[in-house]
């Protein structure tokens, strides 16, 4: 590539996220698939006919979500990544604002001000964190059976699998929103993202 291209292109484009970032992202996307995968061949009759040889499909379920935490536990030794965590901890005035649009369904980026993550990035990441540590203790109720009493078996295993589901239906709504924003994903892919991008839709983030 040409000086003057690489020139351009700095100019143009803005860091996002760190390798350790995009690397936490994909293996924990990728678990998450097997453990949705492997969820859908034990309890969907049609699915579990396909595949077949259920205790290794329950064994690989099993030890996916048990690894579920790792690559974000991992990748905490990354100073880009515990930044970015606290960000995504922070609610602000703007982030209410930015809410009060989505609701109103007001896509104009002037009524949806947002630092380097939005109002509902913030929800998801909450959300999903607080639901996979319920999914991995309940879960874990569910494997080792002579550490909990029948009652708190039974209770986890209907939680278990009703918050699946819920984390299934959520999951698939953050995967179409990614579907509809090619920059935001080329910035988990590539780690950048087009500057004009980030002032459009992230107007209160000073990269």
């Amino acid at each position: 590539m040409s000086p003057r291209l690489d020139a351009e292109q700095t100019t143009t484009d803005v860091r996002r996220f760190s390798p350790a970032e995009r690397w936490a992202h994909r293996t924990t996307a990728l678990l998450m698939g097997v453990c949705v995968l492997t969820a859908a061949s034990l309890y969907i009759p049609t699915f579990a006919q396909l595949v077949g040889r259920r205790a290794l499909v329950v064994a690989v379920h099993q030890w996916s979500g048990v690894a579920l935490p790792v690559p974000v536990l991992i990748g905490l030794g990354s100073r880009a990544l515990r930044a970015d965590l606290g960000l995504l901890n922070r609610f602000g005035p703007h982030d209410r604002r930015w809410l009060r649009a989505a609701l109103r369904r007001d896509r104009r980026p002037s009524s949806r001000p947002a630092h380097k993550f939005n109002a509902g990035q913030k929800l998801y990441a909450a959300w999903s964190a607080g639901a996979t540590l319920v999914m991995l203790g309940t879960g874990l109720m569910m494997w080792f059976t002579g550490l909990t009493p029948l009652k708190w078996r039974t209770g986890a295993t209907f939680v278990h699998d009703w918050l699946a589901l819920t984390l299934g239906i959520v999951l698939a709504g953050h995967i179409g929103m990614a579907m509809a924003d090619p920059e935001a994903r080329r910035g988990m892919r590539t780690g950048s993202v087009a500057r004009d991008w980030a002032k459009r839709e992230h107007s209160l983030w000073r990269p």
